[in-house]
This record gives structure tokens, C-alpha cells and sequence, in this order.
């Protein structure tokens, strides 16, 4: 865990390793995942997944590495991000210009990738468990999180 984080986070709940999100082996339970950008990058944003029809953190990573969640979270977080860069921006232009438009879930990855997303998560023994491990994370005020909650 990094520094201006670590014996924070280590205090509230016990974490995983930190990976690259497309990388990532989550466990189909409830818990509560953190995104950082880039390898050592800072912590961006704390998310969590209930049970979801027997999926929990993995079935709602997989949202976000499909494309698909480009209106909900995460995925909503690095879209907007990624729109407010001009370079990301050019790119999906020439695409367009270039007579390679591409569809929304495309867009979707593309800004994942620029995203460089790294993850580590902590499982908990519910969804409300998630729920409330999500809030005190969310209530550190040392960071500037990308939650729209906040």
C-alpha cells in the first residue's frame, strides 16, 4: 500500500496486491476494490461489488474491462477523465476521420487503457459489509477521489 495511504488502509480492512486491472484474478465475492493510476501511481477511486448474482468484485470489474459500464462508476470516472484529455480525444477523432469509427464499448476500453488502471481489493463477508468498508475508505480526506459520491 503507498505511503500517504498505507497504515490507513491497512487499519480498516486487509488488501490484496496491487495489479493491472485487465490483469487482475478477483475472487467472485462481496468486497471492495481501490484503482490507482498507473503502477505506482495515486489512488484514484474506491468502488465496491455486493454478491451480484454469485459474481461480486469480479462480475463488477468485468463491467469495466467490457466496455460496458461507460454510465456507472468507475467506468463513468475514467470516461470523463479521458474525454477532458485532447490527445485521448485526437485519437478517437482520426478513427473517425479516418473511416474507423468505433463503437461506445470500444471508446469505453480505449479509455481504460488510457486510464492505466492498477487494482487491489479487500473481500468482505457481505454486500453491506462492501457498503460500509467502501464509506470509511471514501471518508479519508487524504485523497482526491474520483468517486462522484465525494
Amino acid at each position: 500500500m503507498e505511503k500517504l495511504l498505507g497504515q490507513e488502509l491497512l487499519v480498516i480492512a486487509s488488501w490484496s496486491a496491487w495489479v493491472p486491472l485487465n490483469d487482475a484474478e478477483v475472487p467472485r465475492l462481496p468486497g471492495v476494490y481501490l484503482a490507482r493510476q498507473g503502477a505506482a501511481g495515486p489512488v484514484v477511486y474506491v468502488g465496491m461489488a455486493g454478491e451480484r448474482s454469485g459474481q461480486g468484485l469480479r462480475g463488477r470489474l468485468r463491467r469495466y474491462t467490457s466496455g460496458k459500464a461507460l454510465a456507472s462508476g468507475l467506468g463513468e470516472a475514467v470516461f470523463d477523465r479521458a474525454l477532458a484529455d485532447a490527445s485521448w480525444l485526437r485519437e478517437r477523432l482520426v478513427e473517425v476521420e479516418t473511416g474507423r469509427p468505433k463503437r461506445a464499448t470500444d471508446w469505453g476500453k480505449a479509455a481504460l487503457a488510457w486510464a492505466d488502471l492498477h487494482i487491489c481489493w479487500a473481500v468482505t463477508e457481505s454486500g453491506e459489509a462492501a457498503d460500509a468498508l467502501e464509506k470509511k475508505v471514501l471518508a479519508l480526506a487524504t485523497v482526491d477521489w474520483w468517486n462522484r459520491d465525494r
